[in-house]
């Protein structure tokens, strides 16, 4: 049984290293993780399960389902920080096994040869063993949640073009799961698949042809039912949340980010550019690319097809888009995943390959530990200062799962895989470890928070200088809105006046000479001082960066 589960085992062994490596080394990372948490503190403070907050104030960024899973663990496990840190990330471990899954449903009977490797194995542990997907398993965010709901969905699809008509409803949950994770970006993800069904559906192994008036029929059912999941949500909290947060999540965020993305924005061709960096370390790899020769012979697979589908849409339009970052395409990760193990496929299990297959990543990898190792004594001019506190010498872990890769080559093309993905894993934990003091140092908003939480227990009134993101709320267990001043004069002067005895955060390149704050604290290349609101008032521009 467990010869048979091996790879299972392995990722999810490799999952647990990388999430205990993360927990125990990296405090919750400002803004982003920071916020999302904060957004769930304030739901549990205000018991308000239906309009998401931030500091008080509605947040429509993102819809709720996020907050609803951290505040239900919350109910059973008590308020923890361990907890919501492993939400998203335990969708990550899920993503692989319906990874697994979708691989039996696109390619039945594949994994009864016993000389061939088995796609279901194989393509987990590319997914894992990139480099991206293996460090963004480890944050709070959206987008693992939403790859889960994608899978989800297309599994549903397939079953469905399979005949099974539960399939559709299976979508259709999935399709209102993600849109309670991260709106209608959940479309882009899994619609051109569907739509496409009549084209990859007709090559798909042991499906048999569909009646295309029944089928987009069923396709619009399933969208229909997941839009009225998300309504179910979005209809009476735009009514509770008032007219601006109505606006916000019916339209504001979405057409913001499709017409004219007013954060994150970059040229049409940045994901083309920077997609080798999202496949490392299986760009280096030697067998990917004799492998990814074979694709046009696939051109008569429908799980290819399939594939195919999936991420060359989500590529196009999220290129069209002008709002980027790399984490949009953590959904179409499982897709290159599939077609790589496809491809792989078709080699002999036991053939042996060139010994020099293994020692592209491996010594890649060795590269990547010697640099660490000599970073600190490399003084690089304009260098940030924490650069020093590196604790440079966990390359040498790196420097030796390298070498160790590279001895792997007799493996079967399954084992050699699964080195190579258990490489990864030493590559982001070796990073938590070794940017551990860095990031206690200048990364950890916790002391402050913790301070900020007892000044208002002594009732002393507390205002953060520009845009707040309500990074110490959670962190410090702050029960009171922290006021934000300094955005539109004369806010700063109104809340002295009202607020004497009040302290304000500011941000500073260099801290001012013209007067003294009560307390300073590093945040990344920057100084936290909180000055008292009597300074200020005597020195307008104390707080000026």
């Amino acid at each position: 049984m467990i010869a048979r589960n091996w790879a299972a085992l392995l990722w999810s062994g490799l999952w647990l290293a990388v999430m205990a490596a993360a927990l125990t080394t990296r405090p919750p990372m400002p803004v982003d993780e920071t916020r999302y948490l904060a957004v769930a503190w304030d739901m549990w403070l205000s018991g308000d399960y239906l309009v998401p907050h931030l500091n008080g104030e509605t947040y429509s960024h993102k819809p709720p389902l996020l907050f609803w899973l951290i505040n239900a663990g919350w109910a059973v496990f008590g308020v923890n920080e361990w907890w919501p840190r492993l939400v998203a990330p335990a969708f990550g471990l899920a993503n692989l096994f319906l990874t697994a899954r979708l691989a039996r449903e696109l390619w039945p009977g594949f994994e009864q040869a016993t000389h061939l490797p088995r796609i279901d194995h194989l393509a987990p542990l590319l997914l894992f063993g990139g480099f991206f997907w293996a460090l963004f398993t480890t944050l709070t965010m959206f987008d693992m949640i939403l790859a889960f709901c994608t899978l989800l969905a297309l599994l549903g699809i397939v079953q469905a073009w399979r005949g099974n008509w539960l399939g559709f409803v299976l979508m259709g949950a999935a399709i209102g799961l993600g849109v309670l994770t991260k709106g209608p970006a959940i479309f882009l993800h899994t619609l051109p698949v569907a739509l496409s069904a009549t084209w990859w559906g007709k090559a798909l192994i042991g499906a048999k042809p569909q009646n295309k008036s029944r089928w987009y029929v069923g396709v619009l059912a399933a969208v229909l039912m997941g839009a009225c999941i998300g309504l179910a949500w979005a209809v009476p909290a735009g009514m509770a949340g008032g007219e601006a947060y109505r606006d916000a999540i019916f339209w504001g965020q979405s057409a913001g980010r499709i017409v004219s993305s007013f954060a994150h924005k970059q040229s049409w061709w940045w994901y083309g550019a920077t997609l080798p960096l999202l496949l490392l370390p299986w760009v280096l790899w030697p067998p990917a690319w004799r492998a990814a020769k074979g694709f046009r012979k696939l051109s008569n697979d429908g799980g290819a097809r399939l594939c195919a589908v999936w991420f060359l849409s989500a590529v196009v339009v999220f290129s069209a888009i002008s709002g980027k970052q790399f984490h949009y395409l953590l959904p179409e990760m499982p897709a290159i995943a599939l077609i790589l193990a496809r491809l792989l496929y078709a080699g002999d299990e036991k053939k042996p390959m060139p010994p020099l297959d293994q020692a592209v990543p491996g010594l890649f990898a060795v590269i990547c530990g010697t640099v660490l190792i000599g970073l600190p004594t490399f003084g690089f001019a304009g260098a940030p200062s924490w650069l020093n506190l590196l604790a440079s010498m966990w390359g040498l872990v790196l420097v030796v799962a390298g070498f160790a890769v590279v001895l792997t080559a007799k493996l079967p093309l399954s084992g050699r895989i699964g080195a190579i993905a258990t490489l990864s894993a030493v590559f982001v934990i070796v990073s938590h470890l070794a940017l551990k003091p860095p990031l206690a140092a200048v990364y950890d908003l916790k002391p402050l928070a913790l301070k900020m939480a007892e000044w208002q227990r002594q009732g002393i009134a507390l205002a953060n200088f520009s845009k707040y993101h309500g990074q110490y709320n959670f962190l410090g267990r702050l029960e009171t809105p922290v006021t934000e001043v300094g955005m539109l004069y004369p806010d700063t002067e109104k809340f002295i006046k009202a607020n004497p005895k009040a302290l304000i955060i500011a941000y500073h390149r260099a801290l001012p000479t013209a007067a003294k704050p009560i307390a300073v604290y590093r945040f990344r290349t920057r100084l936290i001082a909180v000055w008292e609101a009597s300074v200020v008032a005597r020195h307008p521009g104390i707080t000026e960066r």
